[in-house]
């Protein structure tokens, strides 16, 4: 992404309502705890407990599984330390593209919008597979009946859609009532595992630098930062805030140090609860059941029942968060002409990104549709919809939502150089390179090793195929800025500018 001319001289004071309040996200509408909800839902505690560890201890075989969440949580929250200095600057729906935007022009910034639009449509679509092969096993083991998995995604996916149309702090409340009960079931089986170990007992040695040994440590953090992808987008919310200045680093803090705490502690309870020497054969064997079997011997098969249940619910709370940042950056991106104008836009008196809401929905129904068509069930695999749905979409999502944070990183040390706070700010631009550093190697061993995360042999074409949907992206978004900037210079100017652009027109028709 190239550099152009800094929008840092760009007038961003106040926040215009002109041409009507649909091109204004309603102010005021999330709090602190509001925020902080909307976001961590995004990350589904139980889901990554349940699903996330057990796949990287079965397919990766490294018991140090907890390390990697600590290792990860202090890249993240040097990433976040730029991130959320540069949040005070600049408050925008579009965040990943806006940040890049104001860094490194808006070229770059229309190459990221796509990305992200890109990225985040693939891990709320993805969600819907596991959602829906999960919702479908339970009715076969409480119901006795046999319902195809599209039929409870698409369900759910009319849930989504209808929630997205409501204010967002109604749906905030919706995301905390699920997560609180989540975090709080999966405590319980904390303290059960600390309480009721294996034979070897209370080991550290999940902990212990020489379980990170190996040629599979970089494609374990690739499973690993997945777990965390949420956090980041609290300034997608921050027009909706009262005090974004404040909130939105507060919550960014709050959500990643919280975040690879209670992984950290829930993944060595894993290695407690099976045994750190038995804790990889038990994820081979046990697979997404692990956590279940550890619970069920623990604390008796009604409390996994509801752990059952949660689960699901669990995955829900993700879409509708997904589905909510989704919303936002077409939103965001119709705002400023990187949509079509209908899509910059907001619902009633809800004040919601509606028209954005329904490409989320529409892109999610038609996706769902496709797969449950080429689904062939009873005779195929009846994990089609998690193998392929769950795993190849979340997986292009972590791998675009990556790199968009790497160069949010670099964008944060151009943005602050270029408005001439570079020595005022030096510590912040140092945790900015290495989290860039960090995150780029990441990005590599995910391209690298693709086929290990979706589970493709190494001479797939799946291999190359869906890390390049992120790098089609990424240059078609860069098309259309180059585009633009030729065709349209001062729509080109204004992106990343979001809301604080029709300040722009205002003054200029009040000058006329």
């Amino acid at each position: 992404m190239a550099t152009e001319k800094s929008s840092a001289s760009r007038p961003t004071s106040g926040i215009s309502t002109f041409k009507g309040e649909e091109r204004a996200l309603r102010a005021d509408r999330l709090g602190t705890g509001g925020l902080l909800l909307s976001v961590l839902a995004a990350t589904a505690p139980l889901m990554v407990v349940a699903g996330v560890m057990p796949t990287t201890f079965a397919v990766m075989g490294i018991v140090g599984q907890p390390l990697l969440f600590v290792v990860l949580g202090v890249v993240l929250i040097l990433f976040s330390v730029g991130y959320a200095e540069m949040s005070r600057h600049v408050h925008n729906a579009g965040a990943f593209y806006a940040y890049i935007s104001r860094g490194l022009g808006g070229t770059a910034g229309a190459g990221a919008a796509l990305v992200a639009l890109v990225a985040y449509n693939a891990l709320q679509v993805g969600i819907y597979g596991i959602f829906g092969f999960e919702v479908s096993g339970l009715f076969a083991t409480y119901a006795h009946l046999d319902l195809a998995w599209w039929i409870p995604a698409l369900v759910a996916l009319a849930a989504v859609g209808a929630l997205g149309w409501l204010k967002i702090d109604l749906n905030a409340r919706v995301l905390g009532v699920l997560l609180v009960i989540e975090v709080i079931l999966v405590v319980i089986f904390d303290v059960a595992a600390i309480a009721d170990p294996a034979r070897q007992g209370l080991s550290l040695h999940a902990f212990n630098p020489d379980t990170l040994s190996g040629a599979g440590v970089g494609t374990a953090l690739c499973f690993c930062i997945a777990a965390f992808l949420g956090f980041e987008q609290a300034p997608v919310y921050a027009e909706e805030t009262s005090r974004p200045h404040v909130l939105v680093p507060r919550v960014m803090f709050l959500a990643v140090g919280g975040v690879a705490v209670f992984f950290a502690v829930s993944c060595w309870a894993l290695t407690v609860a099976a045994g750190p020497s038995q804790v990889v054969g038990v994820a081979q064997k046990e697979s997404a059941g692990m956590l279940f079997s550890l619970t069920d011997s623990r604390l008796g098969s009604t409390f996994t029942d509801v752990l059952h249940v949660l689960f699901v619910t669990g995955m829900f709370a993700a879409m509708l968060s997904f589905h909510n940042v989704v919303a936002r950056y077409t939103f965001a991106m119709g705002r400023e002409g990187l949509l079509p104008r209908a899509f910059g836009r907001t619902a009633g008196a809800s004040g919601a990104p509606g028209t954005g809401s329904l490409l989320q929905t529409a892109v999610a129904a038609v996706l769902v549709i496709v797969f449950a068509v080429a689904d062939d069930k009873p005779t195929g695999d009846p994990t089609a919809p998690v193998l392929h749905l769950f795993t190849w979409f979340g997986n292009i999502g972590a791998l675009g939502v990556i790199v968009l944070m790497a160069a949010a990183s670099v964008s944060v040390i151009v943005f602050f150089a270029r408005r001439g706070a570079a020595a005022a700010q030096a510590w912040r631009l140092v945790t900015s390179a290495l989290a860039a550093a960090a995150l780029l190697v990441i990005a590599g061993y995910t391209v690298k090793d693709f086929d290990v995360l979706v589970g493709a042999g190494p001479d797939s074409a799946l291999s190359w195929v869906l890390p390049g949907v992120i790098g089609l992206a990424l240059v078609v978004g860069l098309v259309q800025g180059v585009l633009l900037r030729s065709r349209a210079p001062e729509a080109h100017a204004r992106i990343g500018l979001g809301n604080e652009a029709f300040q722009l027109d205002k003054a200029a028709q009040e000058t006329a």
